[in-house]
């Protein structure tokens, strides 16, 4: 078993249970507010690479210094993402109609925290990277037919197309470390040891999930 979207996705639907059961709706904000700062540090990280390519820190920058895409896990699961572009501007409007994070929140039968942790990591990462722009993420795929996204005021070219920096991509063991230790440091601030021991515990559900090397 490799990492993948499914194993980052199962670390935030632990979390979530894990808090909320604990904390109940104390434990629901801290949820999203963990989600928000994790998700801030991905869109700095991507920043601070653009900014040193010399880039403006626009839309068409921010689609080419994502740091993922889909793995072969998700490809042969039939689960990667299906992204239509319904318009491109003045604003750029996602429809996604399949995604690994939404099938691994659905397989677990936790569709509150996949509404949750999507409803507002995308606009948390395009905060991260300049808080200027507008990412709005209007519903979720937890919810509808379709997640839809929407870059206000993308204005792109009709039928643009914009390749990720390969040599920027991080591996999903990488995605999955931050993911941890992101949501970790946000617990055991707001609940002091109490938070800490959520983390221990989600770190021994993935255990038992993914094995100890994984884990590990």
């Amino acid at each position: 078993m490799n990492f993948s979207e499914r194993s980052h996705a199962f670390i935030a639907a632990r979390f979530y249970v894990r808090l909320t059961e604990t904390f109940g709706e104390q434990g629901r904000r801290a949820f999203i507010h963990a989600t928000q700062y994790y998700a801030g540090q991905r869109g700095r990280r991507m920043a601070q690479r653009a900014i040193r390519d010399g880039k403006e820190l626009t839309f068409e920058t921010y689609q080419q210094y994502g740091e993922w895409v889909s793995t072969p896990e998700s490809v042969e699961g039939e689960c990667s993402n299906l992204t239509e572009i319904a318009s491109y501007a003045p604003d750029c409007t996602l429809r996604i109609s399949r995604c690994p994070w939404h099938a691994q929140f659905k397989a677990m039968g936790l569709v509150e925290a996949g509404i949750e942790y999507c409803r507002h990591l995308d606009s948390a990462i395009c905060r991260g990277f300049n808080p200027y722009l507008v990412y709005d993420v209007p519903q979720t795929l937890h919810e509808s037919d379709c997640c839809i996204q929407i870059l206000r005021g993308a204005n792109f070219p009709e039928g643009a197309r914009y390749e990720k920096k390969r040599e920027y991509l991080r591996p999903f063991d990488y995605h999955c470390a931050h993911s941890y230790w992101s949501y970790s440091e946000v617990f055991a601030a707001v609940f002091g040891t109490e938070g800490e021991r959520v983390s221990a515990q989600v770190l021994e559900d993935f255990r038992a999930e993914y094995g100890p090397a994984m884990a590990d």
